[in-house]
């Protein structure tokens, strides 16, 4: 069949609050041109993250009915922890509120002052966990991965000539791991092969240095490899699931991605001694390391939820719908990046708005034009959210992120049409000021105002 379908059928329904155009102009305003500061039930359709924003199937909520609540060794823990076990190889297994915990506890135990960090691309919260122990956090993705218009099957690799230098330069006593993205989210949601990564792994095992992955979208990487490695495609995801976790000596996961719940992440280690500090400090900021700050029922929906996301026709669904909206944008004459990600669209802010310069934040302009003409909510990854070091950054670029299971293709229909529309006044629009600029991941606070 050409048509591919939800698989899955609608057994709950949430109403959308429908608004008008004027009504949005006096929200925006009044959240001060940042989307971050909108009521939720402003936004027709909501591509401001994927990130924990999915809904859970009926074996989820099932789940959750069973959650042990026990302060410490909840049985809902050990589900947990088998199948992560299972899906993943590793037996270290602590539980985190979500991702950026995990990050905030690894990188206070092996970042700081005079460390540098090598990644394909950090995302937001990877970067300032990195940074905030005073480490250095720097992007190694291959040239490809820098163009949005070019097409590789891989352009979330690290180049490992690049990582080589590094590490020749700064001295390996330096660099207290490697870590590498799947997907890449702030390279356009590019997913990495297989082939890099053990390419990566051997330059590490040279070194000596471990090599970690920031693994919250494993599961869609894992069906990019299927569907566009050599040799990969008589394999089932899980097992290819298995080969990138096998290649890893740990893992920082969101699991508001690809574990399909709400709230919930792990930190993946296998060094014993590293992994009994991390499990003091968890205790410490957290709670016991067999719930790490969530509750019980939570470790169910993630256990269901990790099985689940590997499932074949979901992951086919999933990456043709993002795949569908990034054509119809491109139909529609919007520069993105290509070939469509996983798990969201790229609009290269940059190009499509060559009249407002990077310190007028183009991104965030395009950002506000789409909540105003459609109520659809975006969020930028340009000059406000990477730009804070004072250099703009490379690319100016506006991601709609898709949640998992929650919109029909009519409303992804409806985006492209709002988009029209933002497309046909996009040499109206104006850039913005920073009226209030906050010290860490500023994307989530900042003010600004139109100018004139």
């Amino acid at each position: 069949m050409k048509t591919i379908i939800e698989p899955f059928r609608i057994k709950v329904v949430e109403p959308i609050t429908m608004t008008t155009r004027e009504e949005r102009t006096r929200f925006l305003a009044a959240a001060h041109f940042n989307v971050f500061n909108l009521h939720a039930h402003h936004v027709l359709i909501d591509l401001l993250t994927d990130s924990g924003t999915g809904a859970m199937s009926s074996l989820q909520w099932a789940g959750i009915m069973q959650g042990d609540e026990s302060y410490a060794g909840g049985e809902s823990f050990f589900r947990f922890q088998h199948v992560v076990a299972d899906l993943t190889g590793f037996s270290h297994v602590l539980p985190t509120h979500q991702g950026r915990a995990a990050e905030r506890i690894l990188f206070e135990l092996v970042g700081g002052p005079n460390k540098v960090v090598p990644n394909n691309n950090h995302f937001d919260t990877t970067r300032a966990n990195v940074e905030h122990s005073g480490a250095l956090a720097v992007d190694l993705v291959i040239e490809e991965g820098k163009h949005p218009q070019q097409r590789h099957p891989f352009k979330g690799n690290l180049d490992v000539a690049k990582l080589r230098a590094l590490i020749d330069d700064v001295g390996a006593d330096r660099v207290p791991l490697c870590m590498v993205t799947v997907t890449n989210n702030s390279g356009g949601g590019q997913p990495v092969s297989l082939a890099n990564l053990r390419e990566v792994r051997a330059v590490c095992d040279h070194y000596g240095i471990p090599l970690f992955l920031d693994a919250c979208r494993f599961a869609e990487n894992a069906y990019f490899i299927k569907l566009r490695e050599p040799g990969q495609q008589d394999r089932s995801v899980c097992d290819i699931v298995r080969d990138m976790f096998d290649l890893a000596d740990g893992a920082t996961i969101s699991a508001k991605k690809d574990g399909l719940v709400n709230i919930g992440g792990m930190l993946l280690l296998k060094d014993e001694e590293l992994f009994q500090r991390a499990s003091a400090l968890l205790i410490l900021t957290e709670g016991f390391v067999t719930y790490g700050g969530l509750a019980g029922r939570d470790l169910e929906a993630m256990a269901q939820g990790l099985q689940e996301v590997v499932h074949e026709d979901y992951l086919t669904y999933r990456l043709r719908s993002t795949e569908y909206l990034g054509e119809r944008l491109l139909e529609a004459g919007f520069p993105i990046v290509e070939p469509p990600g996983g798990h969201a669209i790229y609009i290269d802010a940059g190009a499509l708005l060559p009249h407002i310069p990077p310190a007028e934040f183009p991104g965030q302009a395009l950002v506000c034009a789409f909540y105003r003409e459609g109520g659809i909510r975006a969020v930028e990854l340009g000059s406000v959210m990477f730009g804070g070091g004072g250099e703009p950054p490379p690319l100016e670029l506006v991601r709609l992120a898709i949640p998992r299971r929650v919109y029909t293709q009519s409303h992804l229909d409806y985006v492209v049409e709002a988009a029209g529309i933002v497309f046909e006044g996009r040499e109206g629009l104006r850039g913005l000021r920073m009226i209030n600029n906050p010290p860490y991941l500023r994307h989530f606070s900042a003010q600004f105002e139109e100018l004139g």
